[in-house]
């Protein structure tokens, strides 16, 4: 989870509270402070349904399971009134899973507004780390100009992935497929992403060291510099 989902979930339960205060306060019986905790916490679970947003699910409530029990086990054991000091904090739990469901709403747009897709220095903020792994055998032995890189890493630009183009290239003069060139046959470790990004991506570098091929779970980034960054090995 990343920082941005983190500060939200925070927020939400922080607004949770100070509504769940602000019933206490007007209620002249006051009900117990454990009680009324575990009334919301309760009151949370309800039938949802699964949706697709920004390439992820969420969920929203559709029936409150939590305060149909509740109501249930107050009016089994003939506490009606019961039941009207603890009613409000039900539905505050049921009401908590569309706070919490605006919180995953935002997020992503918070997110996304902090931390670029499109900028190369969300990915590789810091290089101090940073080297280069040789991963098919058709890269030949080269290694990180780390200077190089610092120069060019805030003024590469993204590109688009073309890769039945790059498919293309790779296989046109061979004639078998274990023959082909990789393009992108080193690997960059030992960087680091943008603090509270939340990324963990796979890093691969160009053969001519010049392009980068950012790998997340759910998306890949080109980027392309003016000047290589990759000098022989010594």
């Amino acid at each position: 989870m990343n920082a941005t989902a983190l500060v939200m979930n925070l927020v939400s339960w922080v607004l949770i509270l100070f509504i769940a205060l602000r019933i206490y306060r007007k209620q002249e019986i006051k009900p117990r402070l454990w009680k009324m905790a575990v009334v919301i916490f309760i009151g949370l679970f309800s039938f949802s349904i699964n949706l697709p947003y920004m390439n992820q699910p969420i969920k929203v409530a559709v029936l409150p399971l939590g305060a149909w029990i509740l109501y249930a086990l107050y009016h089994k054991r003939n506490e009606g009134t019961g039941w009207d000091r603890y009613r409000k904090y039900a539905c505050l739990g049921f009401l908590a899973n569309y706070i919490f469901l605006l919180s995953a709403l935002l997020s992503p747009l918070i997110q996304s507004s902090i931390y670029p897709k499109g900028e190369l220095t969300t990915y590789i903020s810091d290089t101090s780390g940073a080297h280069i792994l040789k991963t098919h055998p058709s890269g030949i032995d080269k290694v990180l100009d780390a200077e190089s890189l610092r120069s060019e890493i805030s003024n590469m630009e993204l590109r688009q992935i073309s890769s039945d183009a790059w498919y293309y290239d790779s296989v046109q003069n061979v004639e078998h497929l274990a023959q082909a060139d990789e393009r992108f046959p080193y690997q960059m470790t030992g960087v680091k992403p943008r603090m509270g990004s939340g990324f963990h991506p796979v890093i691969f570098v160009e053969e001519d060291g010049k392009g980068i091929l950012i790998s997340t779970v759910q998306e890949q980034f080109y980027f392309r510099s003016q000047k290589p960054f990759l000098k022989e090995g010594e």
